[in-house]
């Protein structure tokens, strides 16, 4: 019988012509159990022996096995004396089977003849040799892609429970051909910037095959290109003293070379040897907005700036910022001349509305995370302070060609972070201001058209026709626009729009605010000139809600949010603003959804302020923050169903929105979150502090979320302020409690204990039963993670009588979970266990999913330190699916750590350290520097207990330093850790 060394692509000797009939709907499985199937059916393949039989037959790829070859690999050197008849009695049940065409005798022995696709390892043999084609053609990300379908084909162990030694020599084979395609995989993931992704599965790896050297090769190449040099040096410390001991023998020249290299810091190593090509999309981003088909003039600005641009191919980076005042035509301009430089810059455009002259200008951080993005860097890959993704951002635009518009600018900090700064990139600026602080940039100071462009303008947005038969009325209508671009734009849109009117009527219109308009020559008074022509020719409806829109922060409004603001039902409220958004004064950002830009807004505002009494105003703004009350309260009582939230919030005149079920529920807060937290931090009067304090509470999932976390400390932060100023304790105390919530999420411990005290006593004085119940919860939770138990136990204990004074059961049951949490501390596993289970009783019974998941979570825990480890990773894994479902990253990312301990105490280290590794990726930017120092105690153990402590000492150290800088108990700990496991 052949033993090969390896499957191969090979064109069989004897392979027979494939027959029609039956045999062409078959399809075999030897990668995992020996299968086979006729379409979708599933026939019987009989004895782990008849499997051997149809395994050794398929194994030969057509050609044909003698009687004596089927013998010796089912018995080798020892057959029974029937082997002959045994091995024709199942082949003939394998023909009844297979049918006649499939399986076929010949020169005494048997063949199975079907086409080479219908075979799992001849697909697996196929795909591979393509992928190496394409490798070696440099198309990377296809290789990648068709070796992840190869090793996709298996279905765990191949040839599972086929007896026999040539089954045993067949799976040892396979099982290293496998590996080999793991390997090549995990080099092409490093080589298309994978390496955060790759950590994880190599540290599985290598403690699964601790003497292939190979694997600790690309982990110590991912590690050092994720920033981990310490743990990438700390592996080939345990490679060098794994092999002394196993084998006597030092690691490969290969693997001490990059050693050296690592600790060279060697740049050349910190990204792939070869930048692969591009992706279609995402590396070679073209973001340029589309530029007006009716661009006029500006024919000496376009060289100029096209001059400069084409500069930066092959030389120094260009820098070009266009200034002036709204209305004046930057961004059309920058875009008509990007767009004409396109062929400067083959690697790429770059595209960004920095918001510069609203109220919160773009976050450069934000922008550069979306830059990088576009770029092809990974989300796990993208840093998270300001000056990281800066450099990260500078380096992957090493050696391309791309050009950046960085569009209406609010200065030139805003744009620093965001400029390429290499040769043969380019960036393009727009703003109101002039950017004389911007270091060797060429300033284009842009003004209002000239009377020739102007009027060219104007006559290719109405028709030659029109304008020609009334030259002189139009020339008066531009005139009256001030020669300014975005004035006559939309004059000329407005006639256009109307065929009954002539130009001499717009003329005389505009006529009527000859005076207005002749004071609008300087600053952004032009701007909102020009928008009035627009606002003048609304309907009384239309204009009241384009003045009160206007009042809502946020970077945008849904349709049933715009409805509650303006006091209509949603059909006459959408009849509204597509009304607005045909005057162009309004934008339709997605369906259902609208903005203004940011210049409209404060004509709009001014318009409110101007048109509107301040009763008004405020009205509208409390019937947008009513309804964002209203519905979000109905989200938090959809996922907290019998919380008492509902009979302590304030009352709202305006109803909300309702939902059918929980994740309709979810997605409507997660879409409205930016706009609904805005509405929150305007809230400046101090008879609607209490309803913006309620709504934070309602909404305080966007405090675990990760995405919102930042934002909604924020307004917490305003909303305490401003209840402080207001001399308001009730809803002082409440704005206390979502700003505990959100600074425990961010691991900030010490600010939340005194936030929570405050608030504690807060409530004591106003009598407000929320605070009085959560602060006392919140308060045991902290002196749980600060190892204070007997206080932490007091603490609880007091959370529990008030919630149950109060009604509250899944408040109840929260602090019951809470407090098995602080017995199991205390060593107190079997009332640890009775509490967590009488919490999620009530959770259960009261039908909440979400919070029922932290329960499990605290019912895992008591298990898992019981060694009831089943049991506790089956409690553990439904949390964690709900936590997924729920978009809670924070408890996403702590259960995951918590089914780490678990396999650490089950003594799976392997599984631990690729857990923990996970968590490490799901915590990052949430949880605080605390939790990730619990991570990194619970991933050294495990590479400790996987004999890898030269990387464990670098986690270790890591921890401590964590710990030491919180001044944590847990330092102790570590130091005893690294004190007692000395690395080799």
């Amino acid at each position: 019988m052949d033993r090969d060394d390896g499957p191969r692509v090979r064109v069989p000797e004897q392979r027979a012509p494939e027959q029609p009939g039956t045999a062409d709907t078959l399809r075999f499985t030897v990668l995992g159990p020996v299968r086979v199937r006729r379409g979708s059916e599933l026939l019987p393949s009989g004895s782990p022996q008849q499997r051997a039989l149809l395994a050794a037959l398929l194994l030969r790829e057509g050609r044909t096995a003698t009687a004596n070859e089927l013998i010796d690999a089912f018995w080798g050197e020892d057959p029974p004396s029937q082997a002959l008849a045994t091995i024709r009695t199942y082949a003939s049940r394998l023909r009844k089977t297979l049918g006649q065409d499939a399986l076929v005798s010949e020169s005494g022995g048997y063949a199975i003849r079907v086409g080479r696709g219908a075979l799992d390892l001849t697909l697996a043999q196929d795909l591979a040799a393509e992928a190496e084609k394409a490798r070696a053609t440099g198309d990377r990300f296809q290789a990648r892609t068709l070796i992840n379908k190869a090793l996709g084909l298996w279905d765990g162990e191949a040839l599972a429970s086929v007896p026999g030694p040539y089954a045993d020599n067949q799976r040892t084979r396979l099982e290293e051909w496998r590996l080999q395609l793991t390997e090549t995989r995990l080099d092409l993931d490093l080589e298309v910037g994978c390496h955060a992704e790759a950590v994880s599965e190599l540290t599985a790896l290598t403690a699964a095959h601790p003497l292939r050297e190979r694997l600790r090769e690309l982990l110590m190449v991912a590690l050092y290109r994720s920033g981990r040099q310490a743990e990438a040096l700390a592996v080939y410390a345990d490679t060098r003293r794994l092999l002394a001991e196993e084998l006597g023998v030092d690691p490969r020249p290969e693997l001490g070379r990059l050693q050296q290299r690592i600790l060279r810091a060697d740049e050349e190593l910190a990204r792939p040897a070869d930048e692969p090509a591009p992706a279609p999309a995402p590396l070679r981003p073209a973001q340029l907005p589309a530029t007006v088909p009716d661009f006029t003039g500006r024919s000496a600005f376009v060289t100029e700036l096209g001059g400069r641009l084409a500069t930066a191919e092959g030389s120094v980076m260009a820098v070009s910022a266009v200034a002036g005042i709204g209305g004046v035509g930057k961004t059309t301009l920058a875009v008509h001349v990007a767009h004409q430089a396109r062929p400067h810059f083959p690697d790429g455009q770059l595209y960004v509305d920095l918001q510069g002259a609203g109220a919160r200008a773009a976050e450069p951080e934000t922008v550069l995370g979306s830059f990088l993005r576009a770029l092809g860097t990974a989300d796990s890959a993208i840093p998270d302070t300001l000056d990281e993704r800066a450099a990260l951002y500078r380096s992957t635009l090493d050696g391309r060609r791309v050009l950046v518009l960085l569009d209406n600018a609010h200065d030139a900090a805003q744009i620093r972070p965001l400029l390429p700064g290499t040769p043969g990139c380019a960036a393009l600026v727009t703003s109101r201001v002039r950017m004389v602080d911007l270091a060797g940039a060429h300033l284009v100071d842009l003004d209002v058209m000239s009377p020739e462009e102007a009027l060219q303008l104007f006559t290719r947005i109405v028709g030659a026709e029109r304008v020609g038969a009334e030259r002189e009325a139009a020339l008066d209508v531009v005139a009256a626009c001030g020669f300014l671009p975005l004035a006559i734009r939309i004059a000329a849109s407005r006639l256009a729009a109307r065929r009954t009117w002539t130009v001499s009527v717009l003329a005389a219109k505009l006529a009527d605010e000859r005076r207005r308009l002749d004071e609008l020559q300087a600053g952004d008074l032009a701007v909102k000139a020009t928008f009035e022509l627009g606002y003048g020719q609304l309907e009384p409806a239309q204009a009241r809600a384009f003045r009160l829109l206007g009042l809502a922060d946020g970077p945008d409004i849904s349709l049933a949010a715009a409805a509650a603001l303006l006091d209509r039902d949603p059909h006459t409220a959408e009849d509204l603003l597509e009304a607005l958004v045909d005057t162009s004064l309004v934008e339709s950002a997605a369906p259902g959804r609208y903005r203004y830009h940011d210049l409209v807004r404060l004509y709009a505002r001014a318009c409110a302020e101007r048109d509107e009494e301040t009763a008004a105003r405020e009205s509208a703004l409390s019937r947008l923050l009513d309804f964002y009350l209203a519905t979000a309260a109905g989200v938090y009582a959809l996922e907290r169903p019998g919380d008492r939230l509902a009979d302590h919030r304030e009352p709202t005149q305006y109803s909300g929105l309702s939902f059918a079920d929980r994740h309709t529920a979810q997605d409507w807060l997660y879409t409205e979150a930016n706009s609904l937290l805005a509405c929150v931090r305007q809230t400046s009067d101090a008879g609607a502090v209490r309803r913006a304090v309620d709504l934070l509470w309602a909404t305080k999932d966007l405090a675990e979320s990760g995405a919102n976390a930042k934002q909604y400390e924020a307004a917490a932060v305003a909303m305490r302020d401003l209840a402080r100023s207001s001399d308001d304790a009730r809803a002082e105390g409440r704005a206390l409690i979502t700003l505990t919530n959100a600074r425990l999420a961010g691991g900030r411990f010490d600010q939340a204990e005194r936030d929570a005290q405050r608030a504690m006593r807060l409530a004591d004085a106003v009598g407000d039963p929320l605070p009085s119940c959560w602060a006392p919860n919140d308060l045991g939770i902290i002196a749980l993670y600060q190892n204070r138990h007997a206080e932490g136990e007091a603490f609880l204990t007091r959370a529990i009588e008030n919630f149950r004074a109060d009604g509250n059961r899944p408040g109840e049951a929260s602090a019951l979970c809470n407090l098995s949490r602080i017995h199991l501390a205390m060593g107190h596993t079997t009332s640890a266990v009775a509490l967590a289970q009488r919490g999620i009783g009530i959770y259960d019974e009261l039908g909440h999913t979400l919070r029922g998941a932290n329960g499990r979570y605290a019912l895992g825990l008591a298990l898992a330190q019981s060694g009831e480890h089943l049991e506790a990773t089956e409690q553990l894994h439904t949390a964690l699916d709900v936590f997924r479902d729920s978009r809670q990253r924070l408890w996403e990312g702590m259960t995951i750590f918590r089914l780490a301990e678990v396999d650490l105490a089950a003594a799976f280290p392997a599984r631990a350290a690729t857990k923990a590794e996970q968590a490490l990726a799901v915590l990052r930017g949430i949880g605080g520097e605390w939790r990730r120092g619990n991570v990194l105690t619970v991933l050294g153990r495990a590479l400790s207990e996987i004999g890898q402590p030269g990387r464990a000492h670098v986690c270790w150290r890591e921890a401590l330093d964590i710990y030491e800088a919180h001044g944590s108990t847990e330092a102790d700990a570590v130091r005893e850790l690294l004190a007692t496991t000395l690395p080799t």
